[in-house]
């Protein structure tokens, strides 16, 4: 039985990649989509995620707008990495379809509560929409299967030294969600920076045929030169990751650990701390993936895209 999902995000080039490659899968059935401002602002980010259904043919999908600012902070957004557009490269026309009349707190309490069965949350941005959620409707969390996530590191951060910029964005959400005793798996930096694409392979997704793979391809270029620019020799893909996970956890290895979310560190703001020795004794919430099989999750993105090329994923 297909494992329904929610995705939950801000795109950005990662997160359209991710959201391709879970409406590709037949593991996995999105029953909605919800955007964040993070990447970039709300606006910004609900267009891009119509925008990416549309130009692949998904119009079944309802995609609706949520948080546009954190719970207590002012939005920080992410342009030198993602553009100003917040995905920029291809040309994407205008989408397709409108937009979800609900927001997506309206739209996720709709989906939970009427499934049949558990429902797992793929947050791909800041966490303040699944914070709002479990504010919201606590007698929903029994009927959340797991949270998905890509966020936070056990050691180092991307956006200060200490931390990882989905969680840095709205630490105070993070909070909520790591505390709320939903079994979680956390994709972080210590995956996702070994989760590269290189050149190379960025030329094998443009060759393998049809135009949603070009389309990445050409996400990736500009992802690429950020990434260049930082040092690496391929571009993380952070997003996909936690998609991936629930597609193919024998490509992870991943420890149970306790992690703490820091919200008032002058030095370590957002930061996740992780229990990797069990000092604190604190019950151990949240599977922490720390290594990636890199050449298998690039052959499960190369399939999930030639999937759209064969026809195969329903419009």
């Amino acid at each position: 039985m297909k494992k329904p999902i929610i995705m939950d995000c801000d795109p950005g080039h990662d997160d359209a990649i991710a959201l391709l490659m879970a409406l590709a899968n037949e593991r996995l059935e999105v029953r909605a989509v919800t955007t964040v401002g993070g990447n970039q602002t709300s606006a910004k980010t609900l267009i891009n995620a119509m925008k990416v259904l549309s130009f692949a043919g998904i119009h079944h999908v309802p995609v609706a707008a949520g948080a546009s600012k954190p719970l207590v902070r002012d939005l920080e957004i992410a342009p030198e990495v993602h553009g100003d557009s917040g995905l920029d490269g291809p040309e994407l026309p205008e989408p397709a379809f409108s937009a979800s009349p609900l927001s997506a707190l309206e739209l996720m309490e709709k989906v939970i509560s009427e499934s049949q069965v558990p429902i797992t949350l793929v947050p791909t941005g800041p966490l303040t929409n699944i914070a709002r959620l479990l504010i919201a409707a606590p007698h929903l969390k029994q009927k959340i299967e797991r949270i998905s996530l890509m966020g936070g590191s056990a050691v180092g951060g991307n956006w200060t030294p200490a931390a990882e910029f989905n969680i840095m964005v709205d630490p105070e959400a993070a909070e909520i969600v790591f505390e709320s005793g939903i079994p979680i798996t956390m994709c972080g930096l210590d995956v996702t920076h070994k989760a590269q694409i290189f050149n190379s392979e960025i030329e094998e997704i443009r060759q393998q045929g049809g135009k949603v793979a070009v389309m990445v391809a050409e996400l990736l270029d500009f992802f690429a030169k950020f990434h260049q620019e930082m040092g690496f020799e391929g571009s993380p893909l952070h997003d996909p990751c936690a998609v991936a996970w629930l597609i193919k956890p024998e490509l992870f290895i991943s420890q149970n650990l306790h992690v703490d979310i820091e919200t008032c560190g002058e030095y370590t703001d957002g930061a996740t701390v992780v229990d990797i020795h069990g000092i604190t004794g604190k019950e151990k919430q949240v599977d922490v993936v720390f290594d990636i099989d890199r050449e298998g999750f690039i052959q499960l993105l190369k399939d999930s895209l030639q999937c759209y090329h064969q026809g195969e994923v329903r419009s």
